[in-house]
């Protein structure tokens, strides 16, 4: 018993050093950075505080939102934000009347302008003055003007991304507007004449034909989202395909292999359907005899791989490039809008690449992150060879 009650002490007296050197270590050891590093770290915070509020461009909600971060940043209790007809959001003591004055003169000029005990600076997107940050000081400073110029400069592009998304969503919905006028007219023809034919020799399929028609039209001129999921969009080319094999008959066969992996896969609306209506189009109808086009969709690590292939007619390389710059006055229908908007979303190196040759068929294929950029509901397609 002695010899344990030994052991224990020796264990807790290492165990009581052992605790004293750690916090020995931790007393010596410098803190995490130096101050001016702390002060950069805050700097930084504050301002990642600000851009949210100004993506979504200049008004009184987003000053209102952005103001007392930009106080913390110029270190000033009062600080406005304005426009180019008024004060937008104010913080401290009223403005004396002399601010307006250089704000105007601000608004008017586009350059920093400084009076008494004020400070304006222009927020400027696109060379265009949009506003001003004031700061109303008990005494001014070059220092200061600078500082408010920085801030200024810095707000300003964050003014200009929020633009330049506006300007991205609007031109995508041009272009998928333009895409729906180009398709719909040929396809809308054709689809209607076919269905005419089986008026009267069967009326079951006409009526049938009409509510895949139906749906079809449905899908393709919805006002809401720029993005659907592969397993939707593979739906609406089923509708499609059904409608050109009333047309065709058994002139055209169709194989689809879509791996059930990247059914969920989120794409831009209508960047699938375009190509395989290229392929009946330019494919199918230029040639004689019977076609075969081919649908597939496998998983390709971070990516999705998506390929429309058709044996039909093919065409000059020289000639799809001209589509694809959209040089190509009866180009393939949607072929540069489709390439456009993928490398929008995605980046220059999503565009498609089209592989043809005059005789043998052609080959369009498109990667897509499988990120997905929105949420969307997953329909699985039931497309019959």
């Amino acid at each position: 018993m002695e010899d344990l009650g030994l052991a224990l002490g020796i264990a807790v007296g290492v165990v009581a050093a052992a605790a004293g050197i750690r916090w020995w270590l931790l007393g010596r050891r410098p803190g995490l950075g130096s101050a001016e590093d702390r002060a950069t770290y805050a700097t930084l915070h504050t301002a990642s505080l600000v851009a949210p509020a100004l993506r979504g461009g200049l008004d009184a909600d987003s000053a209102r939102r952005s103001l007392p971060h930009v106080q913390a940043l110029l270190g000033r209790p009062t600080v406005g934000i304005t426009g180019t007809h008024g004060t937008l959001a104010w913080s401290g003591p009223p403005a004396p009347a002399a601010v307006q004055d250089l704000v105007d003169a601000v608004i008017a000029g586009g350059g920093t302008q400084a009076s008494g005990t004020a400070i304006a600076a222009p927020l400027v997107v696109e060379d265009r003055v949009v506003g001003s940050v004031v700061v109303v000081a008990e005494e001014t400073s070059a220092g200061l003007a600078r500082a408010t110029s920085e801030v200024a400069r810095w707000m300003s592009s964050q003014l200009e991304l929020a633009e330049l998304a506006a300007s991205r969503t609007a031109l995508m919905e041009a272009e998928l507007r333009a895409l729906r006028a180009q398709i719909s007219p040929h396809f809308i023809y054709n689809s209607l004449g076919a269905i005419a034919s089986f008026v009267r020799t069967d009326p079951e399929r006409a009526r049938a034909l009409l509510l895949e028609f139906a749906d079809f039209t449905r899908y393709s001129f919805r006002q809401h989202g720029e993005f659907t999921t592969l397993a939707e969009e593979l739906r609406s080319i089923e509708r499609y395909l059904v409608l050109e094999k009333a047309r065709f008959g058994e002139r055209l066969r169709v194989v689809v292999s879509v791996a059930p992996e990247v059914l969920n896969v989120t794409l831009p609306f209508l960047s699938v359907q375009p190509l395989v209506e290229n392929a009946v189009r330019h494919g199918l109808e230029a040639r004689p005899g019977t076609g075969t086009i081919t649908v597939s969709a496998r998983d390709a690590a971070t990516e999705c791989l998506i390929e429309i292939e058709d044996d039909g007619a093919g065409a000059d390389p020289e000639t799809v490039r001209a589509a694809l710059a959209g040089r190509s006055v009866s180009g393939s229908v949607g072929l540069a809008n489709v390439d456009e908007r993928l490398r929008a979303v995605y980046g220059n190196d999503y565009g498609i690449v089209v592989e043809t040759a005059p005789g043998l068929g052609t080959k369009v294929s498109l990667r897509v992150p499988k990120y997905a950029p929105t949420t969307v509901t997953a329909i699985t397609p039931t497309i019959s060879p």
